[in-house]
């Protein structure tokens, strides 16, 4: 970066790291400025200004409970003024209509204002995250742990902790929960129902609980435990103890399993638990082979099988696009653009499947890693560390994605871009609208055909069907599911060819 670089502190001061992410963003467009973060100043965040040229001593002084604002500006009135609104965001009263709103600054104190409560989600710094985890659970409740950034010694350390005491541990890095039908994170709107969903996937859990929905189904619960959970340092400890709370829930009538590939030891202690269940269950490994499955339990390989087979749907049907989609001649490689890092997996699985050479950045198993080889179709993680490292992550502001996007509209061997757009609570209040802005300004008649489905409800407050037909009225191709988008994609291609 060039220009001016400058750094406020704030000691002692707190703010979820959504809010910041999305205070950034708005700071960033601000006329003369490169780039804006704002961080709590753990040494991770530090290191993560750093790289990004967005950090000068007064930043680097700065303690794991302060905040640190952080501009790159063209010059220093610039930066001057986008400090000053960066200072009047942070300044707004919370308020009701009765004065400004009162918040516990502990839990100790929140515990003793709310003492019917059993369930604390934690979104503090990393570095913080277990201590407050810790007292969490010491004083009976269960926890949702939304930060990341955690050692994957004390998740597992606090993980053991909890189950002695009887108490669950939703991550860290859960972004998605629907407990009781109330939505926690990132999470959307679904009917009540008899299917209950043990997530370590955030958008995969927000793909199948939502599809659940389209069909007309509905969930008892959606539990997060966090990606890490079936490591093997972790054992699945959250995974099997949500399996037992949904097991001997009465509203639960199935239970569903979504998760990438567990190592072999972990996977086996989680089939036994479920082969002692007396209700049926629907596993997807995404991106695992064929394993041996309990007599109660159906393995799938893709997230729309997911959500059809607890209803008793065919797992492979796929829908037909509403016209033919044609390229280009000449043009012959997909590129996949994703938000969701397991709508990302689940494409390389369909693809995988079809014979397809491709590469990514977060391979599944028998991919190549990008880095490595690059050769065939490229199906990017967006929302992953590489990408959103001191930026809010692409489903919370899609313009971190804009400049790849413009790169593949202008990229004369790409034949189909390929994105999702994920919607519901926490995530950008209009997706569609922004993409199809960029489209409008980027996206030539000639140039690739751009295939999209959305992840959601009509429930969700950006109301499905709205942003569906945003994107058709930009040109899109919209698939009714991610599954079905990576198949008109290769379709596209294979008619061409």
């Amino acid at each position: 970066m060039s220009g001016v670089t400058l750094n406020q502190v704030r000691k002692g001061f707190y703010l979820d790291s959504v809010a910041l992410m999305r205070m950034s963003r708005t700071i960033a467009t601000m006329d003369g400025i490169e780039e804006a973060a704002m961080m709590m100043g753990t040494p991770s965040n530090r290191q993560i200004m750093a790289d990004a040229g967005l950090l000068s001593d007064a930043g680097d002084a700065a303690g794991g409970g302060d905040l640190i604002i952080g501009v790159c500006a063209a010059n220093l009135d610039a930066a001057d003024a986008a400090l000053l609104e960066a200072a009047n965001q942070l300044d707004q009263p919370s308020a009701t209509g009765d004065g400004e709103a009162w918040q516990p600054r502990t839990l100790r104190v929140a515990v003793k204002s709310a003492p019917a409560s059993n369930l604390a989600l934690i979104s503090v710094p990393g570095d913080f995250a277990i201590a407050e985890a810790r007292k969490a659970i010491r004083r009976g409740l269960h926890a949702m742990i939304f930060s990341d950034n955690v050692a994957l010694a004390d998740e597992a350390h606090l993980k053991r902790e909890a189950r002695d005491l009887g108490r669950l541990v939703m991550g860290p890095d859960c972004g998605t929960a629907i407990i009781n039908g109330t939505p926690l994170a990132f999470a959307n709107v679904v009917a009540r129902g008899d299917i209950g969903l043990v997530g370590a996937s955030g958008t995969g859990t927000q793909e199948v609980a939502s599809l659940i929905g389209q069909y007309g189904g509905g969930i008892s619960h959606a539990i997060g435990v966090g990606g890490r959970d079936l490591k093997s340092e972790v054992g699945g400890i959250s995974t099997l103890m949500a399996i037992d709370a949904l097991d001997s829930d009465p509203m639960t009538k199935q239970i569903v399993l979504i998760s990438k590939p567990p190592p072999a030891d972990v996977a086996s202690k989680v089939l036994d638990r479920i082969g002692v269940s007396d209700k049926p269950a629907t596993i997807c490994f995404i991106g695992a082979g064929e394993l041996p499955m309990p007599e109660n339990a159906t393995q799938v390989f893709n997230l729309k099988a997911c959500a059809r087979v607890p209803l008793g749907l065919a797992p492979d049907e796929m829908a037909m696009p509403d016209a033919p989609i044609t390229v280009a001649a000449g043009r012959t490689q997909i590129q996949g653009l994703f938000s969701g890092g397991t709508l990302c997996a689940e494409t390389q699985v369909l693809f995988r499947t079809g014979d397809q050479q491709i590469c990514s950045n977060a391979p599944i198993p028998g991919v190549a890693n990008i880095s490595e080889a690059n050769d065939g179709h490229p199906l990017l993680d967006l929302g992953d560390d590489e990408y959103t490292q001191g930026k809010p992550h692409p489903m919370i502001d899609p313009a971190v994605r804009d400049d790849t996007i413009i790169a593949a509209l202008n990229d004369t061997n790409v034949a189909v871009v390929l994105v999702d757009l994920v919607i519901g609570y926490g995530a950008h209040e209009d997706p569609a609208g922004h993409l199809a802005t960029l489209l409008s300004a980027h996206a030539k008649p000639d140039g690739p055909a751009i295939i999209a489905s959305v992840t959601g409800t009509e429930d969700d407050p950006q109301v499905r069907s709205l942003q569906m037909a945003k994107l058709s009225a930009a040109g899109v191709h919209v698939a009714p599911t991610n599954a079905d988008a990576a198949a008109w994609a290769l379709s596209a291609i294979h008619s061409r060819a």
